[in-house]
Order: structure tokens, then C-alpha cells, then sequence
């Protein structure tokens, strides 16, 4: 599993790490029972403090993503597909705002948009 951590983000570094695992959950690159790093490990790649990827592994597990066994380490645990799509719907929904705000700002109409989405849509199929 590889992924980038920035020290010059202004999203903390465990948001981060949080952000990457859950992507990588999301595009199925980390299957259902895929072990993830050590704590020990993950901070030694990213030479960041243990305590860091602690509390990064400690919310994914709050929020259902992984599951900790004591001396065996974290795993991705079965998720709900309905919950999954419904993450990535919001991740759209993020990225169409964003779209539409360019597109007061620059001008162009929400025709010109849709037909550039059809466009592109077609082509990576």
C-alpha cells in the first residue's frame, strides 16, 4: 500500500492516512480481510510518530472500516456495499459543486457542462 503523506498539508497527517486507507478500501485496492501495516511500520515508512497512525487506525475502526486483533494486527473488515456508495455519492456530489461554482464564476452555462460531461463520460468507456 502506498500513498503519499504531505507535512505541508493543512489537513493533519491522520487525516490523511485515514483518507488514503479509506480510498483504497473504496477502489477495492485493500479487500475484506486485506492486513494493514503496523503502527510500528507505517510510521517508520512515513517517519511520523506511532501515536499519529494510532489515532488514525483508532477512528477507522470507530467508524467500521478496520478491526484491530490484539498481537495479530488490523484488518478490513466486510462492509456494507449501500454504505460504500453512498460515500462515494458524496465524494460526486463534493466534485460537481465545485463545477458548478467554476462555471458561475467563468460563465458558462450548465448546457456547455453537461455536454462536456456526455463527452467525457463516452470516452472512458
Amino acid at each position: 500500500m502506498n500513498f503519499v503523506i504531505s507535512n505541508n498539508s493543512e489537513t493533519p497527517i491522520y487525516e490523511q492516512i485515514k483518507k488514503e486507507i479509506k480510498k483504497s478500501i473504496s477502489t477495492n485496492e485493500l479487500k475484506e480481510k486485506d492486513i494493514l501495516p503496523s503502527v510500528r511500520n507505517l510510521a517508520k515508512d512515513l517517519r511520523i510518530s506511532v501515536l499519529t497512525v494510532k489515532k488514525a487506525y483508532d477512528e477507522l475502526e470507530e467508524e467500521g472500516y478496520i478491526k484491530t486483533v490484539q498481537g495479530k494486527g488490523s484488518f478490513v473488515i466486510p462492509r456494507n456495499q449501500e454504505l460504500i456508495k453512498e460515500e462515494l455519492l458524496k465524494n460526486i456530489e463534493k466534485h460537481i459543486e465545485e463545477i458548478i461554482k467554476i462555471s458561475k464564476l467563468t460563465d458558462i452555462s450548465k448546457t456547455e457542462i453537461i455536454e462536456l460531461f456526455e463527452y467525457l463520460y463516452k470516452e472512458e468507456i
